[in-house]
């Protein structure tokens, strides 16, 4: 997997999923992602939690997650995966999982990882009750669609006669769940319109965890920062001096110099704003440049930096580019990786002493 080409496609590719009713999905990079999934299924589940990755991308990483079979995977692959989905489905805005969700359903992917990821997230979601008072028909599909529709209406059904127990519904339902106290409730609720008075219909348009923004952790290798500076444009110094800084932080082994700006950047404001970053791995150290950004056409070359909220995913995505920066960026996201509560009964992973080796 080209980790750096990756993370630059999910740093930047942001465009919705769509699930038009009774049409396709449309999915314009779902190739690339089932390559990389293919090619290293524990390394591109973190690479979606990565600092600026889009939600979109982080929504189609989840949707690559669960849509694929994990026939073959070892113990540690496989906890890394459901740890990713489980963090990226409370990461990610409740409106772009739901369409994640439900186009499971249309690509026809039900594997026990599919079942649990979504059960748990219908059931046991932090703001599981304003998504069901805002969502229930559609959320409704999603618990069919993993349970199947006879078994899902079959727990439903019990569940509203008082059945908390079962061994219908141990063996259906609660073996998927890590709270069922809190989840038998909603299996009525998604069945009950109005079932929740009081709770507000709109859908949030924030998760409930967010991803930290700041890098996973020193990186340990070094860095050349190589400022190419002009005096014309006040903006382009400001965010060349906060590079300087957002790097000094991910890489304690920084060193920093200034250049001459290239011909023609100094002549007025540059037309597109910003900066332009390009990176230039080599065996004596990774040389990352800055100059003042002239126009849109020369992004090709590089990336653009117009704004400090994208410092901390430009700075990872600079590391990346070093020899050692892809595995110093799986290795730290893997390690800031929670596993998610195991349902009671379930059996431990094999490899449960280091669940996340890759």
């Amino acid at each position: 997997m080209d980790t750096p080409t990756l993370l630059t496609h999910l740093q930047t590719h942001d465009r919705p999923l769509t699930l038009p009713r009774g049409g396709a999905l449309h999915w314009d990079d779902a190739a690339r992602h089932a390559a990389a999934r293919a090619a290293a299924p524990g390394r591109y589940a973190v690479l979606g939690l990565a600092p600026g990755v889009v939600p979109w991308q982080r929504a189609r990483v989840l949707l690559q997650i669960l849509t694929a079979s994990q026939a073959g995977l070892r113990d540690d692959d496989r906890a890394v995966l459901a740890a990713a989905a489980h963090r990226l489905a409370h990461a990610v805005p409740p409106g772009h999982v739901i369409t994640a969700l439900l186009a499971l359903r249309r690509l026809r992917a039900n594997h026990k990882h599919t079942t649990r990821a979504v059960l748990r997230f219908v059931l046991e979601h932090p703001d599981a009750d304003v998504l069901i008072a805002a969502r229930r028909a559609a959320l409704a599909d999603c618990f069919e669609h993993a349970l199947g529709t006879a078994t899902a209406r079959g727990c439903a059904r019990r569940v509203a006669a008082g059945d908390t127990g079962s061994d219908y519904l141990r063996r259906r339902l609660l073996r998927f769940l890590a709270d069922p106290a809190a989840a038998l409730p909603r299996v009525t609720a998604l069945y009950t319109a109005d079932a929740a008075p009081g709770v507000a219909a709109g859908l949030p348009a924030h998760p409930p965890r967010p991803l930290p923004p700041d890098p996973p952790g020193p990186f340990p290798g070094d860095l050349t920062l190589v400022l190419h500076e002009t005096e014309a444009d006040p903006a382009a110094r400001h965010l060349a001096a906060a590079l300087r800084t957002a790097l000094g932080r991910t890489c304690p082994r920084l060193a920093v110099r200034s250049a001459p700006a290239p011909d023609g950047a100094s002549d007025g404001v540059p037309d597109g704003g910003g900066v332009l970053v390009t990176v230039e791995p080599g065996g004596d150290g990774t040389v990352v440049h800055c100059r003042p950004r002239t126009g849109p056409d020369d992004d090709a070359e590089g990336r653009a930096l117009t704004r400090t909220a994208e410092l901390p995913g430009l700075a990872v995505w600079i590391a990346a580019h070093a020899p050692a920066g892809p595995d110093w960026l799986h290795d730290a996201l893997r390690d800031r990786l929670a596993p998610p509560a195991r349902p009671a009964g379930t059996r431990t992973d094999a490899a449960a002493g280091r669940p996340f080796v890759n």
